[in-house]
């Protein structure tokens, strides 16, 4: 076994877990919501990149922007329909809206898009790199960097702007908030938009290294939510920390014990980290 190669490809898996999970860690920690649709979100926006690709004819360079586009409409039209319980901060109300939209986009992406998988190609993924026995794809190299960039770009926006200032404030307590006259249904939808876009700009970088199914979605949504409470609920840099370490622990422990039992595994590495900083890894 190549360790060279198999640390290379737990970056690469890892930076596609943290981006994949960076709307979660906005959602979730910044502004105290959750969505269960996550991994539909996902699955939608691979499915509209790719039908862009294949029935509009356009690039995929064209393919991914729109498909972001077209999931910051839907996360737009998400946040007015479930207002209310967003401004109630109903948790619980919550998780059985979005886990009934995210079976919605399930069965709407089924019946569109049909029940066999298809392939999203990328050119990037096509173009190897190598170095003796290592190798990775230009795919790889923009997925790492957009990882990076994207949430350099968020932790500066979240901790040294006037905007992230507001978003916090609105997660602490919406009624207060309005009172001092901030507008937090605009902050919801904005935090909301983010979060879709966000979904739909990992897909696109993530996507292509595998076949695309209606079906899919599930695991991206436990992955990330691991992800997320790894690193610390609300930590940006916690977060991409535990996308690294997930990435790592999975491409290694798949290597040297089994593919199978990796997602046990994960769990199993959840719970040992939570018993010991049960705040996660980007906790203070």
């Amino acid at each position: 076994m190549n360790i060279t190669q198999q640390v290379i490809n737990g970056l690469i898996l890892g930076s596609g877990y943290a981006l994949i999970a960076i709307g979660w860690t906005v959602l979730l920690g910044a502004a105290r919501l959750v969505n269960f649709a996550h991994g539909q979100l996902y699955m939608l926006a691979a499915f509209v990149a790719w039908a862009a690709m294949d029935r509009l004819g356009v690039s995929y360079f064209i393919a991914v922007p729109i498909a972001v586009v077209v999931l910051g409409l839907v996360g737009v039209l998400l946040q007015i329909m479930m207002l209310r319980p967003v401004m109630q901060q109903n948790l619980t109300s919550l998780m059985i809206v979005t886990l009934g939209f995210g079976y919605v986009f399930q069965g709407g992406a089924a019946r569109i898009f049909g029940g066999n998988p298809e392939s999203f190609k990328s050119p990037l993924q096509s173009a190897e790199i190598r170095f003796g026995d290592i190798w990775f794809t230009w795919q790889d190299v923009v997925t790492l960097a957009g990882t990076l960039v994207l949430f350099a770009a968020l932790w500066l926006v979240v901790n040294r702007t006037r905007l992230g200032a507001l978003v916090r404030a609105v997660a602490e307590d919406p009624r207060l908030a309005q009172l001092f006259g901030i507008d937090a249904a605009r902050i919801y939808i904005g935090v909301f938009v983010f979060e879709c876009a966000a979904v739909a700009l990992g897909a696109g970088l993530v996507a292509p290294r595998s076949p695309i199914l209606a079906s899919m979605g599930f695991d991206e949504v436990i992955l990330t939510f691991v992800v997320v409470v790894l690193g610390g609920i609300g930590s940006v840099g916690g977060s991409l920390l535990a996308g690294f370490g997930l990435g790592m622990f999975t491409a290694l422990f798949g290597a040297l014990v089994s593919p199978a039992y990796t997602t046990a595994a994960a769990f199993a590495l959840l719970v040992a980290v939570l018993v010991m900083r049960p705040r996660g890894l980007g906790a203070r």
